[in-house]
């Protein structure tokens, strides 16, 4: 959005935008973690709390301006303007679209690809926007676009657009207009320069290009890209302490064959299988629970093969039970 709008008092949009966003959240069964953070960044800097308020560059150090950046070679007004907003219904109508439009990326590219694809698409549409300022100039609009001042998220929201509406054959209904859903973002684009004239043109339309030219590059190369793989190698790296305390306390399991342990039984003695019927006892008993042969009258580990000819009949283990059991 352009310079000429200012920030103005607050109107209780943002409490009513953070619910609508907690209560998307939980209806979700997988909750979408980076749209999240984004959300919230964006929300920060707006509110500058106290905390932050000594750390973050106010908005004049960071407006997008084609020449300061030509200029001064400034990266910082080039990445962070798209995190800045001019007033609280900017904020609230950006990060609603995000919020409707991240759910489903992320959901459907995972967070990992979803987060290397914001991060391309923050490059391209500001990248696009300063060549399209700096093209201009060939044709006298240097006063119009070289020289202004923008922020805002809109961009990327664009080229999101673009990329979540590529593979639709459907229509979509815009402010009363129903277009078909892959030319939703150029009919957006006009109708929002109608109705707001002194949002950044130059700005929206350099997210749908950037959308565009990813979808190029993604479709020319095969497998994730590099920036995601770098992404899921460093969530793993900072995901491995979590992990490691996990194991740690997560309690062994064991598993249970009737009422006889299977697996290492620790000062019992392990568990040892009866010659006589083949039960496996817990190293704890003496006698064989089934057929109440004694540990010592060849009582065998249970890695020992057995053949028929070392069986008793059915019969007479049936008969030590009763004498057993009383039944």
């Amino acid at each position: 959005m352009s310079r000429r709008n200012t920030r103005g008092p607050s109107n209780g949009m943002i409490p009513l935008m953070l619910l609508q966003a907690v209560n998307e959240y939980r209806r979700l069964e997988r909750k979408p973690p980076v749209t999240a953070a984004i959300l919230a960044a964006n929300t920060l800097i707006y509110l500058r709390p106290a905390f932050l308020n000594h750390i973050l560059p106010t908005i004049d150090d960071v407006w997008f301006n084609a020449h300061l950046i030509v200029k001064d070679k400034d990266l910082k007004r080039f990445f962070l303007s798209a995190f800045y907003h001019l007033g609280e219904s900017h904020l609230v109508y950006n990060m609603i679209s995000l919020l409707w439009k991240g759910i489903q990326l992320e959901t459907s590219l995972g967070s990992a690809e979803f987060a290397s694809m914001v991060a391309a698409l923050l490059g391209l549409s500001q990248g696009i926007t300063l060549v399209l300022a700096k093209s201009l100039l060939l044709f006298n609009y240097e006063r119009a676009y070289y020289n202004e001042y923008a922020a805002g998220f809109s961009g990327v929201l664009f080229a999101m657009k673009v990329v979540l509406n590529s593979q639709s054959d459907g229509y979509t209904n815009l402010n009363g207009f129903v277009v078909p859903a892959k030319h939703a973002a150029w009919a957006e684009l006009v109708l929002i320069q109608l109705l707001v004239p002194n949002v950044s043109f130059l700005g929206h339309l350099g997210g749908i290009l950037a959308g565009i030219v990813y979808l190029r590059l993604k479709a020319s190369y095969t497998g994730p890209s590099p920036l995601t793989k770098m992404l899921k190698g460093l969530t793993s790296l900072l995901g491995w302490p979590l992990r490691s305390l996990l194991r740690i306390w997560q309690p062994q399991q064991q598993r249970f064959s009737g009422r006889g342990r299977t697996g290492e039984g620790g000062g019992g003695g392990g568990i040892w299988r009866c010659r006589t019927c083949t039960y496996d006892n817990s190293g704890w008993l003496s006698e064989c629970e089934v057929c109440g042969t004694g540990k010592g009258d060849g009582g065998l580990s249970s890695s020992v093969q057995l053949s028929n000819s070392d069986m008793i009949h059915l019969d007479e283990i049936r008969q030590r039970r009763i004498q057993r059991f009383g039944r």
